[in-house]
């Protein structure tokens, strides 16, 4: 294989990022897959994917489990625990076949392992602590070695203090390529990993005790609008690869066109099984590939949960929705200056308050809405990005293109401001005397229990 000047730099400076941890043996710097241009490049999400050493045939990574500081959103930075500095930690990528031979060094102030999820491999190197190994203490490094005998979008993650390690951010993609080659070209290879945190307002840290009530859902440890657009040319076939290491299920569903789902844990389907979806449900613990033709445009791509679109929400907020807050404002101001009364007719007024700064949150906390679209707020947060295909963008370029610039006459408009427009077909009420609603407190302790 012939070597560049742009190659040789590139692999040199790819090799600067890694602490290899190499014997006397001789190591001889590689190209990857996709550079060699028989796979198209994973593109991971605001990620990166971990440089690789030729030693004796053997492809050799480094991986570094250690405490990192980790920016969410600009405004929004914690003290987590990832891989090479950051979380995810970085996508590792192979082939079918190949001999992969891993390092793991623990930085961490506890014992940790590293288990190669949904990878068919020996016993002993599948990494659950006290089990297949033993642990690997504070200060050392263990090696893991097997030859790749599948292909498909997998994940690695500790099995040792999994609760704490898995909710601190300690997770990654592993990308393993068809030997053979793809069935049907892909042009673009995205890889994204689910994940959930209690990053409590006002702390620094999440808490590993929460079980249910998250206040940030991310994609690739980012909430909107810090998550990268997806970006493709228009025609080009596209595979978005999503693992979720989350606590809950997503219904991850993509404006625009239909995607296919390909592949899951076991690796790539058999064609016979795909199947046309616009949403897809993905498991705690599962990998899901999507394939699709890109159809220009802006196309919504999110988790179909609404609180899973949200940042920062606070689970134990009376509903004020249609309650009468006037005068109230100014008394309870008298005890929480700054209170602002909110939510009566929606929460739509949120963004716009914390956006003109006229609601302060706590620190180190995002606003529950966020982001701006050419057309005003997009009041969302949390898992939720946008897949922009432009028909004049360039193979191989991932950068942000700006707003669809939607061609005459293809954007939905105003046609009245009067709310009595038209003269649709309506129902009435339900047959009977009007409910009282009127809210009462409840006495909880008349309540019969058991």
């Amino acid at each position: 294989m012939k070597f560049s000047r742009r190659h040789w730099f590139g692999l040199a400076g790819a090799s600067a990022l890694a602490p290899w941890a190499l014997g006397p043996r001789a190591a001889v710097a590689s190209e990857s897959p996709a550079l060699a241009g028989v796979h198209a490049p994973v593109h991971t999400l605001n990620g990166w994917t971990l440089p690789y050493r030729m030693v004796d045939g053997v492809k050799e990574f480094h991986l570094v489990a250690e405490e990192i500081e980790h920016e969410f959103a600009p405004g929004c930075r914690a003290r987590c625990w990832g891989y090479n500095g950051t979380t995810p930690g970085p996508t590792i990528e192979a082939v079918e076949g190949d001999r992969v031979r891993i390092y793991v060094t623990n930085r961490l102030p506890e014992h940790t392992t590293i288990h190669w999820h949904g990878i068919i491999l020996p016993s002993g190197m599948d990494g659950v602590g006290g089990l297949s190994q033993p642990h690997i203490q504070p200060g050392e490094t263990y090696v893991y070695e097997f030859t790749l005998r599948q292909h498909g979008t997998h994940m690695y993650h500790p099995h040792a203090d999994e609760m704490v390690q898995l909710a601190v951010g300690m997770m990654g993609m592993f990308i393993i390529h068809p030997k053979d080659g793809e069935p049907e070209r892909i042009d673009r290879d995205y890889a994204i990993m689910l994940h959930n945190w209690a990053l409590h307002p006002g702390t620094y840290r999440p808490d590993p005790s929460v079980l249910q009530d998250f206040d940030l859902w991310t994609m690739n440890s980012k909430v909107f609008p810090a998550i990268a657009p997806l970006v493709a040319r228009t025609g080009e076939r596209v595979r978005i690869r999503l693992g979720n290491l989350s606590m809950w299920n997503h219904p991850i569903h993509m404006h625009g066109p239909r995607f296919v789902v390909t592949g899951g844990d076991g690796g790539r389907w058999p064609k016979s099984q795909w199947r046309s979806e616009v949403t897809e449900i993905i498991g705690v613990g599962q990998t899901r590939d999507f394939e699709f033709i890109a159809e220009p445009g802006d196309w919504a791509f999110h988790c179909h949960m609404s609180h899973h679109t949200m940042n920062a929400m606070g689970h134990e907020i009376p509903n004020t929705l249609g309650v009468d807050q006037s005068g109230i404002e100014s008394e309870i101001r008298k005890l929480l200056p700054g209170y602002m009364a909110m939510g009566e007719g929606g929460m739509g007024e949120h963004q716009n308050h914390t956006d003109s700064g006229h609601m302060r949150g706590p620190e180190n906390t995002l606003a529950m809405m966020m982001g701006n679209g050419p057309f005003g707020n997009l009041e969302m947060g949390g898992m939720f990005t946008v897949v922009k295909v432009r028909d004049d963008l360039a193979a191989g370029d991932y950068r942000d293109p700006g707003w669809y610039p939607n061609p005459k006459g293809t954007v939905s408009s105003c046609v009245s401001r009067d709310p009595g427009f038209g003269a649709p077909h309506r129902r009435g009420p339900p047959p009977g005397p009007p409910a009282d609603m009127k809210a009462a407190p409840v006495d909880h302790s008349k309540m019969k229990h058991g």
